[in-house]
């Protein structure tokens, strides 16, 4: 039994092969109109009624036919605008063409903008040309693409019929253009480094792995940004960032996707409370940018991004929210049974710092609304932190939370090349079923017994921050095509 879908695609074949038989190209080369649809809007705001003639270009939505009068909606990455064609005005070889358009062909019209009585926007249409033949129809449209895995395993289909989505891309793009232009403006100089690297470090996880044929050696594709950055500080370019794709070999979830886009930057003779004014001025200037306001709505919370934000040490908000001092269990066993009194799941594989982590991320994490850092992490969650002033059990390290969710992890750099090999040394010597581990670097090792300068640096997750500003739930709304269980072939 033929089903819909193939028969709307054999009576789109055929006003295909009507087309080619008429001598038109149903796929012509290119087109240029004189404007996009949100400039065409300007102009006649602009001119009235008296504006010249132009040409537009973009997707028909819909279509509707009285007799010797058919309207079309059109829309292109700009806008959306109503198209009127007239027999009278088109003549009837042109009129009846019409009839093998379709819903989602790409048209190119030209003629005049006016007004209809009912107030909309038209353009009266005086000559039009075929630049794309649709064979399958859009979804429908009252309904749009309901089915969620579909929208993003189809995602040109999503940003066809759902404008929600497409403005989220389209804020995507301007928060990152803000943030390269608040650092470029702040003297730092964007840089490029390896995908594939002989060492997965910088961060404490799974990596992927693949091999290089030629030189016959399994490489990883980077988990951080961080090692090859600090070599260029090293190197003497003092303030320097990468926004990147990185790839970890985890689980996926709504706040996990295995690549995701990092932006790290590390400034020299800086710390981490010079880190935490960059974060608060960028994020700042982020929402003055693309809300033209410090406040925003993320889940049913008004959030606002003025500085400055709350600051807590991480050791006082666990045991604000959970009643544990972590300081009180020197090691992991003892801090695992106090956890499983509190009737947590305990992983006996898992090192203290690890389990302090979770502690923070079920009690502490979904209570920081409002623009926070955390201070102050203990040594053992951080190798590549400097140990605090005063305190050598803790290190400078911060994360910053907005909206329950973390968004920012910044240390003042590690830069005692012994310190830093005996730290990758014990991380060794501890490590067990955990694959979450960091691999030492011996050619970032060797980089730093030439010498780095005092260093601040960090890292901030630029899928959660549009999650942030989006008000999105999920890191799938945000990514345009997130990572999806292969689906069989039919």
């Amino acid at each position: 039994m033929t089903s819909r879908l193939e028969r709307i695609t054999e009576q789109r074949l055929d006003s295909l092969s009507r087309i080619r038989a008429r001598g038109i190209d149903p796929y012509p080369h290119s087109y240029r109109p004189s404007h996009n649809i949100r400039e065409a809007i300007t102009l006649f705001e602009q001119q009235g009624e008296g504006s010249p003639d132009i040409s537009l270009a973009g997707r028909i939505m819909s279509k509707r036919s009285m007799g010797k009068m058919s309207f079309l909606d059109i829309r292109d990455s700009s806008g959306r605008i109503q198209l009127s064609l007239r027999y009278d005005l088109l003549g009837r070889e042109r009129y009846e063409f019409l009839q093998d358009i379709d819903i989602g062909d790409i048209i190119g019209a030209k003629g005049k903008l006016f007004r209809t009585r009912a107030g909309e926007l038209t353009l009266e249409v005086s000559d039009f040309a075929m630049l794309c033949k649709s064979l399958r129809p859009l979804p429908e449209k009252w309904h749009g693409l309901a089915d969620v895995e579909k929208r993003y395993r189809q995602r040109y289909l999503d940003l066809i019929s759902n404008e929600e989505s497409k403005s989220i891309f389209s804020l995507r793009s301007k928060i990152i253009t803000a943030i390269r232009s608040f650092l470029d403006k702040q003297g730092y100089m964007e840089v490029e480094t390896p995908v594939l690297q002989p060492h997965a470090g910088g961060a404490l996880a799974r990596p992927f792995v693949t091999h290089h044929h030629a030189l016959d050696e399994d490489l990883y594709l980077r988990i951080a940004l961080e090692l090859h950055l600090k070599r260029l500080v090293v190197g003497g370019f003092d303030k320097v960032y990468e926004m990147g794709r990185v790839f970890r070999n985890e689980g996926i979830s709504v706040k996990h996707n295995p690549e995701f886009t990092l932006l790290e930057c590390y400034q020299a003779y800086s710390d981490y409370n010079d880190v935490m004014i960059l974060v608060e001025e960028v994020l700042a200037h982020i929402a003055k940018e693309v809300l033209e306001n410090t406040k925003l709505t993320c889940n049913g919370e008004t959030i606002d991004l003025s500085i400055p934000w709350q600051r807590l040490h991480l050791r006082e908000a666990i045991k604000n929210y959970c009643g544990i001092d972590f300081e009180d269990y020197p090691d992991a066993a003892s801090l695992g049974s106090r956890m499983a009194e509190m009737g947590m799941e305990i992983d006996p594989s898992k090192g203290r710092g690890r389990l302090i982590d979770e502690l923070l991320s079920t009690f502490v994490e979904p209570k920081l609304i409002q623009p926070t850092f955390l201070l102050d992490y203990p040594l053992e969650m951080s190798p590549l932190a400097k140990k605090k002033r005063g305190n050598n059990r803790l290190v400078e390290r911060f994360e910053g939370f907005v909206g329950g969710r973390e968004i920012a992890n910044a240390f003042t750099e590690l830069n005692d090349p012994v310190e830093q090999r005996d730290r990758f040394q014990q991380q060794l010597r501890e490590q067990t079923a955990d694959e979450e581990m960091e691999i030492a670097d011996e050619d970032f090792l060797e980089a730093l017994e030439y010498g780095m300068p005092p260093t601040g640096g960090l890292g901030m997750g630029i899928d959660r921050l549009v999650m942030l500003f989006a008000n999105q739930q999920s890191i799938r709304e945000v990514i345009l095509f997130p990572q999806l269980k292969t689906k069989p072939e039919p």
